[in-house]
């Protein structure tokens, strides 16, 4: 039907005509209460946002000369995060001399990984940059 006919359709009946596909040939239109429309379009995203889960990123800090309990003990740390849900980032910091020896910090992350490796995955493998050598671990996806 013409856009006229239409108009005095939804004048009737007390509605608004709004345009759904304006580009299809011809425009496809509908009778609705706009206002409404964009008050439960509104409603549907804020309950999205609502259930959504915001991803946040822990760091644990090391260094090259770390002891077994205390290496135990941030893998637990870290363990506890990924169960949470969040993205872990492990580094080292490497001081003085140390940074000779880039090698042990990065067995100690890999040692690290393997450690956490039943309920995360290595997004990225350790990396130097300046006196830290980092690495992200996430978590697993449960399907």
């Amino acid at each position: 039907m013409s856009a006229d006919e239409a108009n005095a359709m939804a004048e009737e009946q007390g509605l608004d005509l709004v345009k759904i596909s304006p580009n299809a040939v011809p425009p496809v239109c509908k009778i609705m209460d706009y206002s409404k429309f964009c008050f439960d379009q509104k409603k549907r995203e804020k309950e999205a946002k609502k259930n959504q889960k915001v991803v946040e990123i822990k760091e644990i800090r090391m260094s090259p000369s770390i002891d077994t309990n205390d290496f135990n003990t941030k893998v637990k740390n870290a363990q506890k995060f990924l169960k949470d849900g969040n993205r872990v980032k492990v580094s080292v910091r490497f001081r003085g001399r140390e940074m000779a020896h880039t090698n042990l910090g990065e067995k100690l992350l890999i040692e690290f990984a393997e450690a956490c490796a039943e309920i995360a995955t290595t997004e990225k493998n350790p990396k130097l940059e300046g006196r830290f050598m980092s690495m992200f671990l996430s978590p697993k996806s449960s399907k």
